[in-house]
């Protein structure tokens, strides 16, 4: 023999399933300059809600303070987020200066970090752009 040797590789467990990609919400946030019309143009132009879905969202961010408009893979939450970031300013409101801040957040929390490492960089770019 020539010194070869024989490759080992782990078998593969057949009760192991590919992990799901981590879900996103895409949170639009509320302020005091932009309409109700300018959120039910984002919620329907944006992410296909009905008209009266759209209203309820308007409603939901205006009562709550926020209003998740997807969940969905961080990759698409991301376009999403970047899309609501350029709808532009609302041009009912003569003193809005920007669109909507809108955020990324993980729909759902497992024991590690995730909500303390939830997209800072976004809140942080929402909030300059606004």
């Amino acid at each position: 023999m020539s010194g070869a040797t024989a490759e080992t590789r782990p078998k593969a467990n057949p009760d192991t399933k590919p992990r799901q990609p981590r879900p996103w919400n895409v949170v639009l946030l509320d302020d005091d300059d932009h309409s109700y019309d300018y959120v039910i143009r984002i919620a329907t132009q944006l992410f296909a809600f009905t008209p009266e879905k759209a209203f309820k969202a308007a409603q939901t961010v205006d009562a709550e303070g926020r209003v998740v408009l997807l969940t969905t893979h961080r990759e698409h939450a991301e376009l999403k987020r970047e899309q609501v970031l350029a709808f532009g300013k609302d041009p009912l409101i003569a003193k809005c200066q920007g669109p909507m801040s809108c955020i990324l957040e993980p729909a759902e929390f497992g024991g590690d970090d995730d909500l303390e490492n939830a997209d800072r960089d976004a809140m942080n770019r929402s909030r300059d752009d606004s």
